[in-house]
């Protein structure tokens, strides 16, 4: 039998409040009870300051990581512009 998102059964936006993420996983993985207290029942969490402090590094890395992404395009973009010139001044002679 298909599953109930084939199907027609659900719509995107069910399949979206079911999927699990990564840190769903992990808290899983290191505390099933605390996921099922948190997930299921709503208990927020006691290390609220904690989780913020590592969700705002986070941030930050991504935005650092991003940074060299585009640093590294640039990068190659310049050294194609460099190539590109150099093989005109050549031509040009």
């Amino acid at each position: 039998m298909l599953p109930a998102f084939l199907r027609g059964l659900m719509t995107m936006e069910e399949i979206t409040d079911r999927m699990i993420r990564a840190s769903e996983i992990g808290q899983y993985l290191f505390c099933a009870r605390a996921w099922w207290l948190g997930s299921v029942e709503g208990v927020p969490s006691a290390h609220r300051e904690e989780m913020e402090a590592g969700q705002n590094l986070h941030r930050r890395h991504g935005r650092g990581v991003r940074a060299a992404v585009i640093l590294f395009r640039l990068a190659w973009a310049l050294l194609a512009l460099a190539l590109f010139v150099g093989i005109l001044a050549l031509l040009g002679r």
